[in-house]
């Protein structure tokens, strides 16, 4: 295993090398740039001029390290595992965005290094189709121009929040170093189509179900349903406001992973963990899983206010759903707030602060609430640098006392470097 990430690095490094000197311009069309410019871009813009010359190869990655100080405490009916301050494992992305045709990109993640696994796996991909030019040229133009088609084993577009969250090693686009409490992202095999105009926003999709491939268990496939409905546009020069409302429906899956897909894990190391845990195989610390697993409907609304460096993201997030082995429905509510301040040259500083709370009935009945609060600053030295600094505040209330999170909260100070490129 040694041997083979020494040859990947070493791979992955030439290829970089070769591109970085060939690429005299790596932006591509319909194309959420991975640096500073990526802030605030929720799905890939719709663009209608093409620059395709040729098959065009962008290598991009993403390098992120933390250091952690942070103190956790319960009721003492459960011991936690002793934790102290030091820098977490640094992870890595490696992304390959490749222009294949007039209209037709192909992107691919993986993971090369995750709290999870050392070792590197792919993530995720898809094919994005924004014209059909490969059919006959011009064909369907004046539909093509305001619809984009995604097909591929992806990132499922439910909600806006997976649009700020820190995917492993790309966490340029988060304000904070933390994701939300309950993290609500997936990856399944499924298509989903979009329709953009004047501001106006529309997707429809259709996913299989399940995070794991496989043809085994075919009684307990199903398909997942999800939709989205907004509007994003500046209603003044200075002003800018999006609303979306998304849903997203399973039935009838052995296994539903809305809020447990993420393999690369939590930020907050070993927080509110038994004295046994470790970090790659205790790696969501800090989050909830609601274990809604079947038959699950969630909602999300997102609200986003921008007021020259002013803005506001909120979160409002309703699902329903029950665990295999449960005959009745349980619910889940999460409300969040965020209001960043973007300021100084190309709005290279910031501050801001998030509020986040999760309220819902556990599997035994119990009715449990956790609350976090962040406060965040971020200093971007380029457009492809960020460095973060982050106090956080959690708190669990409603749990037995002989559970874990009996009485449990932890807090403390994060630090954060990233590089996305």
């Amino acid at each position: 295993m040694k041997n083979f990430i020494k040859y990947f690095s070493i791979v992955f490094f030439a290829i970089l090398g070769l591109q970085l000197q060939a690429q005299n311009n790596r932006d591509l069309d319909n194309y959420r740039q991975p640096d500073q410019r990526g802030i605030n871009v929720f799905e890939a813009p719709k663009d209608t001029t093409s620059t395709f010359d040729g098959v065009k190869v962008r290598v991009g990655g993403s390098s992120t390290i933390q250091f952690q100080a942070l103190d956790h405490e319960n009721s003492g009916a459960v011991p936690l595992k002793e934790i102290g301050s030091n820098f977490n494992l640094a992870t890595a992305n490696l992304d390959l965005d490749v222009a294949l045709y007039s209209g037709v990109r192909m992107h691919l993640r993986t993971y090369l290094s995750s709290r999870h696994h050392p070792e590197p796996y792919v993530k995720g991909g898809y094919l994005q189709i924004d014209k059909l030019d490969f059919i006959n040229e011009g064909f369907m133009e004046d539909v093509m121009d305001y619809v984009t088609v995604k097909i591929g084993h992806m990132e499922n577009n439910y909600g806006d929040g997976h649009f700020r969250r820190t995917d492993n090693a790309q966490s340029l686009h988060n304000p904070f170093v933390g994701n939300y409490i309950m993290d609500a992202f997936t990856t399944e095999v499924g298509a989903e189509v979009y329709f953009q105009k004047n501001g106006f926003l529309s997707m429809v999709g259709i996913t299989n179900g399940k995070l794991n491939q496989a043809v085994d268990n075919p009684s307990s496939s199903g398909a997942s349903l999800l939709a989205k409905l907004g509007y994003d546009d500046y209603v003044t020069e200075d002003l800018r406001l999006r609303l979306t409302g998304s849903i997203y429906h399973t039935k009838n899956v052995r296994s539903s992973y809305l809020y447990t897909a993420d393999r690369a894990g939590s930020r907050y190391y070993l927080v509110l963990e038994n004295e046994e845990a470790s970090a790659s195989g205790n790696f969501r610390s800090g989050r909830w899983n609601p274990n809604l697993r079947n038959e699950i409907t969630a909602i999300m609304i997102n609200p986003f206010l921008k007021y020259k460096g002013l803005e506001f993201f909120g979160i409002y997030e309703r699902a329903k759903g029950r665990a295999n082995s449960e005959t009745s429905e349980r619910t889940y509510n999460q409300y969040s707030g965020e209001l960043i301040y973007r300021f100084g040259r190309d709005e290279n500083l910031y501050i801001g602060g998030r509020y986040n709370i999760v309220e819902g009935e556990e599997m035994g009945g119990n009715d449990i609430d956790i609350t976090r609060f962040q406060l965040g600053a971020g200093w971007f030295l380029t457009k492809n640098i960020l460095a973060k600094l982050e106090y956080v505040n959690q708190e669990y209330n409603g749990f037995n006392p002989d559970d874990i999170y009996h009485e449990g909260k932890f807090n403390g100070l994060m630090v954060e470097a990233a590089i996305s490129f």
